[in-house]
């Protein structure tokens, strides 16, 4: 890093640092605190200032990120609102589709969901069946969805639908904001081998939506969900915010959600970065397991993966424009969480099978053992992932396609 970047991230750290320790309260309402954050840009930095932010490099989530852990704060909202949707709307979305919905995800308000894959429509998205159908100002939308993270409490959904029966199926599809509160849509929960129930699939019986909330053009919805898709999986590297927040109850304050007396709904994930290796350190030792050298040596191996993994997070933070590159950050964190569920359940020993008792940590390094596996499929599989490096990055020859797709 030149004396001039490191310079100028030295003085974003102190400009924020000067902002929380002025403005953070654990009583404010958490409402009241993301309004804050968002109205003051520096819940989303990076996002230009005309829409909530401060126009500063990606760089720049870090070091916030940062700051908040240091004072105790709780962080802005984290989820598919903030992590894929906000991010579109402002590189692809219309001034109205902005100021229609970015105050609402910016400020915790209203939570979106991703209405992608479908039951015959998984890692092949553009052979989706769900169709749309214009009515004037309105399109009536008719199919079904599954794996909907948070389907049964968003407000929103990014939709892609087949609005052109007779074109190549990357060609026949458009991408709109659709309510999911109207009586069209009804998610069903399903529930994981963790006992969670965050997924859903969901059923579309002519729900509208109007043609306003079309995102980019008419049968032209593939490159914007592959750009979604490309936000989707920077937000799954090893060195992204850890979990996913749920629907949230804004007038508690801010501060029992930030000492985690009150849990935010990111428990059943994956923790991120460092997070990920304190936990584990402390599963190894408080099992006695500190001493053991292939343990230890195990442990090394992950912990050299995690900072590799974070420093090439921060390279592509800083490139100009990132593509299929995102998908090795996504493959990387998806191997390194698989690493620390094989080594902290070989620490736990049978113990890891418990989700209580002594040592076990309250059952949190079970319950991620049992999430793991979902992770390398959410975003894209890894085996998707490995074909988009191979003939995007590396240019390889193309993988033969079902139907010459």
């Amino acid at each position: 890093m030149s004396d001039g970047a490191a310079s100028m991230l030295d003085s974003i750290r102190g400009e924020v640092r000067s902002w929380l320790e002025a403005q953070w309260d654990p009583q404010q309402p958490l409402g009241e605190w993301w309004s804050k954050l968002a109205q003051s840009g520096w819940g989303f930095p990076d996002f230009p200032e005309r829409w909530f932010g401060k126009g500063l490099p990606s760089e720049s989530r870090r070091i916030v990120r940062q700051e908040l852990q240091r004072v105790g704060a709780f962080g802005p909202p984290h989820g598919i609102a903030t992590m894929m949707v906000a991010p579109l709307l402002v590189e692809m979305g219309t001034d109205e589709q902005r100021q229609q919905w970015l105050p609402g995800i910016v400020d915790g308000s209203e939570i979106w969901c991703q209405l992608f894959s479908e039951p015959d429509a998984g890692s092949d998205l553009a052979g989706a069946r769900t169709n749309a159908v214009r009515d004037g100002d309105v399109w009536r939308v008719n199919g079904q969805k599954v794996w909907t993270s948070g389907g049964h409490y968003a407000k929103w959904a990014i939709l892609v639908a087949r609005t052109d029966q007779s074109a190549p199926k990357h060609s026949g599809l458009s991408f709109f904001g659709i309510d999911m509160r109207q009586d069209g849509i009804q998610p069903k929960p399903l529930v994981q081998m963790n006992g969670s129930a965050e997924f859903n699939e969901v059923f579309i019986d002519d729900a509208t939506t109007v043609h306003t909330n079309l995102i980019g053009e008419e049968g032209k919805g593939w490159p914007v969900a592959l750009r979604t898709l490309s936000y989707e999986r920077e937000s799954l590297d090893a060195d992204a915010e850890p979990g996913i927040q749920t629907d949230l109850d804004l007038t508690i304050a801010a501060g029992l959600y930030a000492s985690g007396e009150i849990p935010d709904g990111s428990e059943g994930f994956m923790p991120g970065g460092l997070e990920a290796w304190e936990l584990l350190c402390s599963v190894i030792v408080a099992n006695g397991k500190q001493t053991d050298p292939r343990i230890r040596d195990r442990a090394a191996q992950l912990y050299t993966g995690i900072k590799t993994s974070s420093w090439m997070s921060q390279r592509f933070a800083q490139a100009p424009e990132v593509g299929a590159e995102v998908s090795l950050g996504k493959l990387a964190a998806t191997q390194l969480m698989r690493d620390w569920r094989d080594l902290a359940l070989t620490a736990l020993g049978p113990h890891g099978q418990l989700l209580g008792g002594e040592n076990t940590f309250d059952g949190l390094p079970a319950q991620i053992a049992l999430s793991v596996p979902g992770l390398s499929i959410a975003g894209g599989t890894d085996e998707i992932q490995r074909n988009i490096v191979g003939e995007r990055v590396l240019g390889l020859p193309r993988e033969p396609r079902p139907n010459g797709g």
